[in-house]
């Protein structure tokens, strides 16, 4: 007898790791975990050799990594991703056949000059490019290191947003039921762009993470975080 198709899955995001990997090990979900997804900022100003390592330690937990650059990764990390077949940025990876997941990674001008910035009109581009080939899909998670512009998870201190305009009016456009991101490591929350729910787990080393369920067939995400106590 042939067994069911499996119905439920479990993918935990994590993101802004910056070299940390500590409390990756700590999720207790982990063991659950049919993959893993890394919004961006593997290192801080690291090349393929940083990232490496931080991949080798997610891998030892889960041989399923999904990742893509942030603005502290130094752009040889995006080619090492690809070489490797587990890049995020500007592409469309299959969680399930129902399930597209896709990327851009990297972030706006910022006033630090880090390693991978880019104008606005690159994430509008990549973005379009991107959807043209999600939209097919039941389904579509967007994967965005730099949050939407002018939502909980991109405020800064004095009420300041800092986020992407191109991913705010691509997602008030597009409308993916989830948009994961990072990069603002105190705007660690969720929200609403329309329909598209946006989740940005906040550092790692802060404990932040997501749960991103699929139970028959329904997209779900919880926004989690480590309790200290347990440190």
């Amino acid at each position: 007898m042939s067994s069911l198709p499996k119905q439920d899955y479990l993918w935990i995001a994590v993101g802004d790791i910056h070299d940390d990997v500590a409390n990756f090990a700590r999720i207790p979900e982990l063991a659950q975990a049919d993959g893993i997804i890394v919004t961006g900022d593997l290192t801080i100003t690291g090349g393929a050799k940083q990232a490496e390592l931080v991949m080798e330690a997610l891998w030892r937990h889960c041989p399923v990594v999904w990742a893509q650059i942030g603005n502290m990764d130094r752009p040889e990390v995006d080619e090492w991703l690809r070489e490797k077949g587990c890049n995020l940025h500007t592409s469309v990876c299959e969680l399930t056949p129902d399930i597209a997941v896709f990327g851009v990674g990297g972030s706006t001008f910022t006033p630090f000059g880090t390693p991978s910035e880019f104008p606005e009109s690159s994430f509008a581009e990549w973005l379009q490019a991107s959807w043209r080939r999600a939209r097919v899909y039941p389904h579509a998670i967007l994967v965005s290191h730099n949050p939407p512009k002018g939502t909980a998870c991109d405020v800064i201190p004095d009420d300041v947003h800092v986020g992407s305009t191109a991913v705010r009016e691509f997602l008030e456009d597009a409308q993916p039921e989830i948009c994961l991101c990072g990069h603002i490591h105190e705007a660690r929350g969720i929200d609403r762009v329309g329909r598209t729910l946006v989740v940005n787990p906040g550092a790692l080393a802060q404990g932040g993470y997501v749960l991103v369920r699929c139970n028959d067939g329904q997209l779900s995400v919880e926004l989690c975080r480590l309790d200290d106590q347990d440190s």
